[in-house]
């Protein structure tokens, strides 16, 4: 028995699971997530409709990228997406929640106010792959609606759509030049940080066409990328850099996480701590409220998830597990970081878990 992906082309994380599974060399069959499949499939197994699914060949059903690339960490031989020193494995972390909790906001708004009729198209191709180029076009208008909605609360309006631009084209800028010197972000071989920029540079940013050309012409070195991690050559190969270096082209990027992302996710820790205390025993929210977020000097407001605090969690536990002579080189390494101290000085008083599909407090 193969293993079996639920996916879509267009989805942004079915972009990063798919790349990582086809670089760790891993036997699988992609089986598009079809409206039938949702409701006779992935809403039985997993409680609501989100993709991807992973079906494991010895039976388990995973949902989550971040809990499909650790499963087969686990179970799969071979180099590893995570760094095994100190700097480069923190900068992996870091990335990884970057791209998957931040730059939604980006790919979202270029989807759906560059490239709304062209998406319609495929997602009735993906609900309904037997219809008609018409019933698609129609089904998808009624499908991806809902999609669109998603713009305002996530901070995509008119006040903040041209601080979202500038942040996004500054980003591709700062990843060109590092892609200049760099196959991926720590060497020669893909770390769990290119998998968590992968799914929006990809699924959203690079395979939907008008955005896609905004990125082959701004920055033609970050799509060569796009197309290194999307059209694996080579599992399982390459090295990260030796001595634990992390390329100083690297730090403007995180210092753009440090300035736009962590401000926003000590927002919304802050907003889960009296969520709690007022709800002990209830079931968690997908958000926890609506939170103020800065963009290059432009405020707004969008929901605050308490997942993203989950996916910074990861590197908050790492950072903190090391021993103190790891922990003087990392924190030297973010001294040269502007802002690095809202990550160091991060405040999470509530643990999450994520299990049987279900975010929950610890």
């Amino acid at each position: 028995m193969t293993h079996k992906l639920y996916a879509a082309p267009l989805s942004l994380y079915s972009g990063k699971a798919r790349a990582y599974l086809d670089w760790k060399g891993v036997d699988y069959e992609e089986i598009l997530s079809s409206g039938d499949v949702y409701k006779n499939i992935i809403v039985p197994k997993v409680g609501r409709p989100v993709i991807p699914v992973l079906d494991t060949d010895d039976g388990q059903t995973i949902q989550d990228t971040t809990c499909i690339i650790d499963h087969f960490e686990e179970t799969v031989g071979g180099p590893s997406v995570y760094p095994d020193t100190p700097k480069q494995g923190l900068v992996a972390l870091l990335l990884e929640t970057f791209g998957d909790e931040w730059l939604v906001i980006p790919a979202m708004h270029y989807r759906w106010n560059y490239n709304e009729e062209w998406v319609y198209g495929e997602f009735g191709a993906t609900a309904a792959p037997d219809a008609s180029k018409e019933e698609q076009l129609a089904i998808g208008r009624e499908r991806g609606s809902n999609f669109k909605g998603f713009c305002p609360i996530l901070g995509i309006n008119p006040v903040t759509i041209p601080a979202i631009e500038a942040s996004y084209e500054a980003l591709l800028a700062d990843l060109d030049t590092h892609f200049a010197a760099h196959d991926y972000l720590l060497g020669s071989r893909p770390s769990i940080g290119d998998y968590g920029l992968i799914g929006p540079l990809y699924a959203h940013l690079y395979r939907d066409p008008a955005s896609g050309e905004i990125m082959k012409r701004l920055a033609p070195r970050v799509a060569g990328w796009v197309e290194r991690m999307v059209d694996v050559k080579a599992p399982l190969s390459g090295d990260f850099l030796p001595d634990d270096e992390v390329p100083e082209t690297l730090v403007p990027v995180l210092a753009r996480m440090m300035a736009e992302q962590m401000p926003f996710l000590q927002t919304t820790a802050n907003m889960l701590k009296a969520w709690a205390e007022a709800n002990e025993d209830a079931q968690m929210p997908r958000a926890v409220g609506m939170a103020e977020f800065t963009v290059e000097g432009v405020t707004g407001q969008r929901i605050a998830p308490p997942f993203s605090l989950w996916m910074a969690q990861r590197a908050l536990d790492y950072y903190r597990g090391l021993d103190s002579a790891d922990k003087v080189a990392v924190d030297g390494f973010l001294s040269s970081i502007s802002g690095a101290t809202a990550f160091q000085d991060f405040a999470l008083e509530r643990p999450l878990v994520f299990e049987n599909f279900k975010l929950r407090l610890a």
